[in-house]
């Protein structure tokens, strides 16, 4: 009797666990008890504390109207709250918006690429903060913060939303991300590595390059299994 009590207490804890909205589902109660058209003005999505999705959402979305961005707070899928923020916005540039066709990542999919990075870099986490801005080229990115249970950041991966490749790795790896593995490797591979020119340094990039492109092939295998159409998921309201 205890067991099966126990039993239903765990499904009941993993049901409830699995209610937070993911970032989709934010957007979805922003169009449909909003409007619509302000999904397609969203220039940032945030939710922090996530176990693994966060209780609330904090959507930055362009409108003129309101001086310029309104901050929509999204919580147990309902709207919480709305302001004028009086900061500067998240983003790879002031007023960038996320173009919502070349989203192919849902945060639990985000979710699932980071957990699996974490997972080949032996790091261990507890909570999951998340930010879903355009990078430099203003393509849509996944920014998604691993910490312990006292909230520190473990390590942090960016991970495109178009097509769930990391494109770079924070904290983790020796700290390195993978622009610069790449680029040590290639200048390792010009040195001789039976030299006295730190021979164990260059044994340690390349295998933390070998380590990098696993990951990467593995984060695609991953993106492929959780990937969802942003468009698709629209066209079901």
């Amino acid at each position: 009797m205890w067991k099966s009590l126990l039993a239903s207490l765990f499904l009941a804890t993993a049901a409830l666990a699995q209610e937070n909205p993911s970032a989709y589902e934010a957007l979805r109660v922003v169009g449909t008890q909003l409007n619509r058209d302000m999904v397609s003005r969203i220039i940032s999505v945030t939710g922090v504390d996530g176990d693994p999705q966060p209780r609330t959402w904090k959507i930055l979305v362009d409108d003129r109207r309101a001086g310029g961005v309104r901050e929509i707070v999204v919580e147990d899928n309902r709207i919480a709250s709305q302001r004028v923020p009086n900061r500067s916005v998240t983003g790879s540039a002031e007023g960038a918006t996320i173009n919502t066709a070349k989203l192919n990542l849902d945060s639990t999919g985000a979710y699932s690429v980071a957990s699996h990075t974490a997972e080949t870099s032996h790091v261990t986490f507890t909570f999951v903060s998340y930010t879903l801005r355009t990078d430099d080229r203003g393509n849509p990115t996944w920014v998604v913060t691993l910490e312990d249970r006292s909230r520190k950041p473990l390590g942090t991966i960016h991970i495109k939303a178009n097509d769930g490749r990391i494109t770079r790795v924070e904290g983790m790896y020796s700290g390195r991300n993978m622009d610069q593995v790449e680029e040590d490797h290639e200048q390792a591979d010009n040195r001789d590595v039976d030299s006295e020119d730190d021979p164990e340094d260059n044994i340690v990039k390349r295998r933390i390059k070998r380590l990098f492109r696993k990951t990467k092939e593995e984060a695609r295998q991953v993106f492929v299994r959780t990937r969802r159409s942003f468009v698709d998921f629209v066209n079901r309201w």
